[in-house]
């Protein structure tokens, strides 16, 4: 008999069992506090629960096909996460990579061993080609379960590799004159202009509410940035502009660039889809995404004389070695350099 469970995600957080009739199991099932018989799609729902799973797998262990949809299992790595408080980004990946893991070996997380996560971690470079940080997540979130959840330390023998040593892509200032002066949709036009005006990252102008903008002071809050840090940033008086005939015109009520949904803020996806677009109209051949504006507001406040200290605070950095590598993208010092082709050619003449 096929047994199959899995995770239902409508907001009550309930497994559904798909399973050949039999009264045996059904008597079983109705001992199951909350448990539920759904004509329309011929299954049983149960909610979840701790221990749970450990009571489905004794009820059908006499058969040899069941099947755990890996979110079943996962269930209890999302609590636990979102008890510590991480974030939904940090969640959705460290989810993602668990249930990959799962569904790679095709295995209860209990019998997964060492050489499952190596050869799991093997695909993800030879067969994905996924990047040394990509990867280095992946064995963050395979850690976190295995390791601090479920009390193994088998997974300790994997080494991290080496983070590839990319330079952000930066914007010159004509490319960024370029990209606003060509929105024309004031919501679209204010996103773009506070995340190079302020730094802002992607996740933090989405959830800007009204009241973080403070006119008078020039200043801008933003709250639980990454790494669940509060800090405040620059405003822009051009900006500022902008932002109030925005904001005179759309009365947002909460969150300052609201959803199509009542109640939520504008997606991390849309505002990244409203850079591209406008890169596709300019004709900008660079490899950018709206992070680049960002890249792009630090580099060139160091390249106005702004101390490394003061660029770091603005964009919430928790090392300066993260802000450090703005040096290394800056053409402050570097204009000072002749190249030796004008020393020849300047000799000649």
């Amino acid at each position: 008999m096929s047994v199959y469970i899995r995770m239902s995600r409508n907001g009550d957080n309930r497994l559904k069992l798909i399973f050949p009739y039999n009264p045996v199991y059904i008597a079983e099932i109705k001992t199951i506090w909350g448990s539920r018989w759904h004509p329309e799609e011929k299954c049983w729902s149960v909610p979840y629960s701790a221990g749970l799973v450990e009571k489905l797998q004794s009820i059908f262990e006499k058969e040899d096909d069941v099947k755990f949809d890996p979110l079943v299992y996962l269930e209890t790595l999302r609590r636990e996460l979102n008890l510590r408080k991480y974030s939904q980004k940090t969640i959705k990946a460290y989810l993602h990579y668990n249930d990959e893991l799962i569904r790679f070996t095709i295995k209860n997380p209990k019998t997964i061993t060492n050489k499952d996560v190596k050869d799991y971690l093997f695909h993800l470079v030879e067969i994905k080609g996924v990047s040394a940080s990509t990867l280095n997540i992946a064995i963050s979130a395979l850690k976190f379960y295995y390791c601090k959840f479920r009390k193994r330390d088998f997974i300790y023998d994997i080494d991290r590799p080496a983070k590839d040593k990319k330079l952000p892509v930066v914007l010159n200032a004509d490319e960024i004159l370029k990209i606003i002066s060509m929105i024309k949709n004031i919501k679209h036009k204010s996103i773009i202009m506070l995340v190079y005006s302020s730094g802002l990252r992607v996740s933090e102008v989405v959830k800007l509410r009204v009241e973080d903008l403070d006119f008078k002071r020039g200043m801008i809050y933003i709250k639980g940035g990454k790494g669940r840090k509060d800090r405040y940033t620059i405003f822009s008086e051009v900006a500022k502009k902008t932002l109030g005939t925005y904001i005179k015109a759309t009365a947002p009520e909460h969150w300052l660039f609201p959803g199509q949904k009542k109640g939520t803020h504008i997606s991390t996806r849309t505002a990244q889809q409203i850079f591209l677009d406008v890169i596709k109209t300019v004709e900008i051949r660079k490899d950018v995404s709206i992070h680049s504006l960002r890249h792009s507001f630090a580099t060139h406040l160091l390249e106005s004389g702004v101390d490394l200290r003061y660029i770091q605070e603005l964009l919430g950095h928790k090392s300066s070695k993260t802000t450090e590598i703005y040096t290394h993208v800056s053409d402050q010092d570097m204009k000072k350099i002749t190249s030796p082709l004008d020393n020849i050619f300047q000799k000649k003449s």
